[in-house]
């Protein structure tokens, strides 16, 4: 029989060592506690979108183009305007509506800061949860006129490539010619239209500020 080829042979079955089991069994508990943990964090952030993107009126649009996937603000250090770097994600936790625009600002540029401002008062008891930014690009200096009214705003001189590797304007478009909208967790998540449309661009405002209202609030950490 020892030749045959269906002969059995029975071995001892191994037994596991108690430690390693233990050990086992805990590594197993941890990852399942990290990945409860990660959930819990991000389940406001996936329920406010959930909010705004799907649990909406039938016919619904958003006038602001949403952006997908969503763009990660990159690791960038600017210019204040008082000379200082300032790194780009220290605004974070706050949404932001973000003009782009040269240094020296043109009518363009001026009629976007103008229209960014009158949007965020516009969200009344929420504009606290909104800052509206200038990233200006090139060498020029700010015109001494807008200094004033910019006082209370975040104002960072950046380089346009850097900038165009994080924020895109539509085709045909240039980079200034949009109003882009950032997320309290540094994510690009929307563009408005070149010729904007100031009272649908507010109700888009409006309806994020909504969406995001138990989760997200005024101020940074």
């Amino acid at each position: 029989m020892a030749d045959h080829p269906l002969g059995l042979t029975v071995h001892s079955v191994p037994q596991l060592d108690a430690a390693a089991l233990q050990s086992s069994t805990n590594t197993r508990w941890a990852r399942l506690k990290l990945l409860l943990l990660l959930l819990v964090c991000a389940s406001p952030v996936i329920a406010s979108y959930f909010t705004y993107y799907v649990v909406r009126p039938e016919g619904r649009r958003n006038y602001g183009e949403l952006v997908t996937p969503q763009r990660a603000m990159p690791a960038l250090t600017g210019t204040a305007m008082d000379g200082q770097p300032v790194a780009l994600d220290s605004l974070m936790h706050q949404w932001l509506l973000v003009t782009v625009a040269d240094s020296t600002c043109n009518e363009q540029c001026v009629n976007h800061l103008f229209v960014s401002r009158q949007l965020r008062e516009s969200l009344g008891k929420d504009k606290d949860r909104l800052d509206w930014v200038w990233l200006r690009t090139g060498e020029g200096q700010v015109p001494e006129a807008l200094r004033e009214g910019l006082r209370s705003t975040p104002v960072l001189q950046l380089s346009l490539g850097d900038l165009e590797q994080w924020l895109e304007p539509a085709p045909g478009h240039a980079l200034s010619d949009h109003l882009y909208v950032v997320d309290p967790l540094g994510n690009w998540m929307m563009r408005f239209p070149a010729q904007l449309d100031v009272p649908k661009a507010r109700k888009d405002l409006e309806r994020l500020m909504r969406a995001s209202n138990f989760w997200d609030k005024a101020g940074r950490p």
